[in-house]
């Protein structure tokens, strides 16, 4: 059975033997994890490829076709934070949680062969003044690759337009 998740206004598609949810909806996330201090913030979607040599991909949404970034802080250390703390959080999930879902995904989570890091970006098909295209995607790329190295060595920032280079649909 294919996984579906809503994200926004972006619907993303995993084929069968995926086991991939939208981590920031855990109930050991919003009912335990975030209540360890101010701040704590995960990823949109933890997705899991079947085995042989399974990958626990991390994926964090950003559309800004619509409305711009707002916030102060540069968006890769936003992602960098997300996926640390989706990390240390899956880690707790694993033994914490009091959903055995949650339970048994974190542990497959953490068995994979392989953890990637992809940043789903979108922004104005056609900019304008009013919506720009003000994220240059490489060098969120470039920057996301010096930070996430030992985590992942090629993180990928991606759109719809480019998502060739991921093993699910996003439309």
């Amino acid at each position: 059975m294919m996984a579906k998740i809503r994200e926004g206004q972006l619907g993303f598609t995993f084929h069968n033997g995926w086991h991939a949810s939208k981590y920031d909806d855990w109930a050991h996330y919003r009912q335990q994890f975030v209540r360890m201090m101010d701040g704590v913030k995960g990823v949109d979607i933890l997705a899991i490829s079947p085995s042989p040599s399974s990958c626990c991909w991390l994926v964090e949404v950003k559309d800004y076709r619509r409305h711009r970034r707002t916030k102060a802080i540069d968006l890769a250390v936003e992602i960098v934070d997300k996926v640390r703390n989706t990390l240390a959080g899956v880690a707790a999930a694993q033994i914490r949680a009091s959903d055995p879902k949650e339970r048994e995904a974190a542990r497959r989570a953490l068995r994979a062969d392989n953890l990637r890091v992809v940043l789903h970006l979108e922004q104005p098909d056609n900019p304008s003044k009013l919506f720009p295209r003000a994220i240059d995607p490489a060098k969120v790329q470039m920057d996301l690759r010096r930070r996430v190295k030992a985590i992942d060595p090629h993180p990928l920032v991606i759109e719809i337009a480019t998502q060739g280079r991921i093993p699910w649909d996003v439309a």
